[in-house]
């Protein structure tokens, strides 16, 4: 009786379906990092926008500044096609692939748990935005619109803090996968 007892005192009797051992219950992997891709992917955005905007009021028009001698300066270029001023033909493609990726990236967001691809994540949103939104409102008409370029560094294509933050978001990328970083926070080896 007293055995009985003991065992039905104990928390691993009847209360045990309720409460699974603690290696069988899942743990917690801690807050996602959704606040943190939407905060880094509106600062991109922001400063794309931003940027853009000063370019086409003030530099338009006029003669390039040089920033740092020959070997950077500012120069407002449409750009209707896609990095290095290829495939002008195809801007509707490239609207609907940055209309793609945005998709991607907020489905993604849902296992996030990693504030590293957060980060790569959100330049990444960020900068596709930042383009996406030249396609649709700028001329010379929606989904067709002509991307705002301006920084020219000497030997190189002319680009925008757009095009900078998705290169720097992809490279990230990159390095996280070689890491062995997946964006729900685990490490893998292969």
């Amino acid at each position: 009786m007293a055995e009985a007892e003991s065992v039905i005192g104990t928390p691993d009797s009847a209360g045990a379906d309720e409460s699974a051992a603690p290696e069988e219950r899942p743990q917690p992997k801690g807050k996602r990092k959704i606040a943190a891709l939407f905060v880094v992917a509106l600062l991109a955005y922001a400063l794309d926008l931003g940027s853009k905007m000063i370019v086409v009021a003030k530099l338009e028009g006029h003669e390039p500044i040089k920033v740092i001698g020959d070997l950077l300066r500012f120069e407002a270029v449409r750009n209707p096609g896609a990095a290095f001023g290829m495939g002008e033909a195809f801007t509707i493609i490239f609207t609907c692939i940055a209309a793609a990726v945005i998709v991607v990236i907020i489905r993604l967001a849902r296992k996030l748990y990693s504030l590293p691809w957060a980060i790569a994540l959100g330049l990444l949103l960020g900068g596709a935005l930042g383009n996406l939104t030249d396609r649709i409102f700028r001329s010379p008409g929606v989904f067709e619109g002509a991307v705002v370029d301006f920084i020219a560094p000497a030997h190189f294509a002319v680009f925008n803090l757009a095009d900078s933050a998705i290169v720097c978001g992809g490279i990230l990328i990159v390095l996280l996968s070689f890491r062995g970083l997946d964006p729900d926070g685990t490490v893998h080896k292969d």
